[in-house]
């Protein structure tokens, strides 16, 4: 037997969306982040990547549990001194709601040099339409 190993002009990317209307948003990210990297596939190599693309719709929509609408706050620094700023999550949600599941995948990812390139397969929009419909997409199997 010999041990298999894909090789990156091999890999076949698919399509997904996923609806996040109603969804936890660590529960949802977690399973974005695991196809987006190919961890769901039975040919996964951490070095090689392998996974699909992912299009989130209803961004706007997401749940977040407990006090976090009024307690979390996202942190963005710009370079300079006195260059950080602190916006809580409600306001980035009335703001650019689509940053919210942007950041829980980008967290879970590894930070390595494959992260630039697995998150550029993310494409988060508000409201159901995306411009992806050329693309043979599939409904991401996820009941969370």
């Amino acid at each position: 037997m010999k041990t298999f190993v894909p090789k990156e002009a091999d890999v076949q990317r698919e399509w997904y969306v996923v609806d996040a209307a109603g969804k936890t948003t660590g529960r949802l990210a977690v399973v974005i982040a695991n196809v987006l990297r190919g961890r769901d596939k039975p040919t996964y190599t951490p070095h090689v990547d392998t996974g699909a693309f992912v299009i989130v719709v209803n961004a706007e929509k997401i749940k977040l549990t407990g006090r976090k609408e009024e307690d979390k706050i996202y942190q963005d620094y710009s370079g300079y001194s006195s260059g950080r700023t602190e916006t809580k999550a409600k306001d980035i949600r009335a703001k650019h709601p689509e940053r919210i599941i942007t950041q829980a995948v980008k967290g879970m990812l590894p930070t390595n040099r494959q992260n630039r390139q697995i998150i550029k397969r993310l494409k988060v929009y508000v409201g159901s339409e995306h411009p992806h419909t050329a693309q043979q997409v599939q409904e991401l199997a996820y009941k969370g």
